[in-house]
């Protein structure tokens, strides 16, 4: 333990952050990142609280204050993003600490602060996400997904229209939300700054329920109605953006309202070459070649480039030019069959369906199984000795390779685990 107390307040916040599925990279950018967010005493305090939900008697254990002053302290933290505030209906509080992405990062740049130099934390972010590799490789390039995409409504025809189910609808997840908040785009706020943003509408980043709330209470996201929320799904798709949300199906925080320019998830998937990145949709387009004129609106409009313009043949000397998708990259989202004008694009339905997390449990859990840091989750507790040999000899059996492939399967995934969550509930 007296090692621990020679690091910094940023090392410390740093091993921490580690401890969450995603990660995230020590780096030279990510202690200049966290020292404008903070200062190191704020840092010592985040790095020592629990990874799960806790309440403001939780934390003052931890802190080891009393409740009055580790209530202030943590509604502190709140109102500058760096914490979620979650209010019961009874008035009991509990907070959480968001993951660095999608999580405080976004948060700090969801609107304009004068307490916080964007431009400088804007280059920063540029630096440890777009420049630096580690961070964006080993949250994208994952089996279990991060984010998942959602189709453009409008795309849709009569037959496929009849097979979507609703959590996979921008729409109904708008309709049934308990609270709605709108925040400015962390990606196109933080290229503004560096001179890089496209003119897509920047007041457009969804929250919903608990998140919704709390970033709301703090300033962070300006609450409106299902009719202005749908209204901005409509300006999204007018500006051919896509739609990411979280990967799971129940209770969902946000859905981005995303361009291939400036969003990091879209940007791994064009760097790295790899749908890994983000789950897809169920569709794929399928393109009429008997249509096509080979014009590249829906190359232009495709956030991905999955799509390019191809000499198909020649007839009497005269090259044909035809539009050609690539599969592996695509990602079902319907935006190339609104840019279409000749009707020579629709969605099929892909071969396989594509599975989502039933809420953000299962798929945490997938994902700590995944990265070997679901002892990090069961034994979230630095105080005690016993725990913290238990986590290194459960961390140790899931390494082994039998135990991974048994909790990697596809039965495991779909069926048993998601009874486990739902009865864990």
């Amino acid at each position: 333990m007296a090692h621990r107390s020679l690091k910094s307040g940023f090392h410390q916040l740093s091993d921490r952050l580690n401890q969450f599925p995603q990660g995230a990279p020590p780096s030279e950018y990510l202690f200049k990142i966290l020292s404008v967010l903070m200062n190191e005493k704020e840092a010592r305090v985040i790095s020592a609280l629990p990874i799960k939900p806790f309440s403001i008697q939780t934390a003052g254990t931890a802190l080891r204050k009393s409740k009055e002053d580790t209530e202030k302290i943590l509604t502190e933290l709140a109102s500058r993003a760096l914490l979620i505030d979650i209010e019961s209906p009874e008035g009991d509080r509990t907070f959480v600490l968001p993951p660095p992405m999608a999580g405080f990062f976004e948060f700090s740049l969801m609107r304009i602060k004068e307490d916080l130099n964007q431009k400088l934390l804007s280059e920063l972010f540029y630096q440890y996400l777009n420049v630096e590799e580690d961070f964006v490789r080993d949250l994208f390039v994952t089996e279990t997904k991060l984010g998942r995409i959602f189709v453009n409504e409008h795309a849709l025809n009569t037959v496929n229209n009849l097979h979507i189910l609703d959590y996979e609808r921008t729409s109904e997840i708008i309709k049934k939300a308990s609270t709605i908040g709108i925040g400015m785009c962390y990606c196109r706020h933080k290229m503004s700054h560096l001179g890089k943003a496209c003119d897509a509408p920047l007041d457009i980043c969804m929250t919903f329920g608990t998140t919704a709330s709390s970033l709301i209470k703090y300033d962070h996201a300006r609450e409106v109605t299902v009719s202005e929320c749908m209204g901005l799904l409509e300006k999204a798709y007018d500006h051919n953006l896509v739609q990411i949300g979280e990967n799971e199906q129940e209770g969902l925080p946000f859905i981005c309202n995303c361009c291939g320019c400036c969003c990091e998830g879209l940007l791994a998937i064009k760097k790295f070459g790899t749908l890994n990145a983000i789950n897809t949709t169920n569709f794929l387009p399928e393109i009429k070649m008997d249509n096509c004129n080979g014009c590249g609106r829906c190359v232009l409009a495709c956030p991905v480039g999955a799509l390019k313009v191809v000499s198909q043949n020649v007839i009497n000397g005269k090259v044909i030019k035809k539009v050609a998708l690539n599969e592996e990259v695509c990602l079902g989202c319907g935006v190339c069959v609104r840019a279409c004008n000749c009707g020579s694009i629709i969605l099929k339905h892909r071969d396989k369906r594509v599975i989502t997390p039933v809420n953000s449990v299962h798929r945490i859990v997938l994902l700590s199984i995944e990265k070997g840091k679901l002892q990090n989750l069961i034994f979230d507790n630095q105080a005690h000795f016993s725990h913290r040999a238990m986590a290194a000899i459960l961390g140790a059996i899931l390494k082994m390779p039998p135990i991974k492939q048994i909790m990697a399967s596809e039965q495991m995934k779909s069926k048993y685990l998601a009874a486990l969550v739902r009865n864990y509930k």
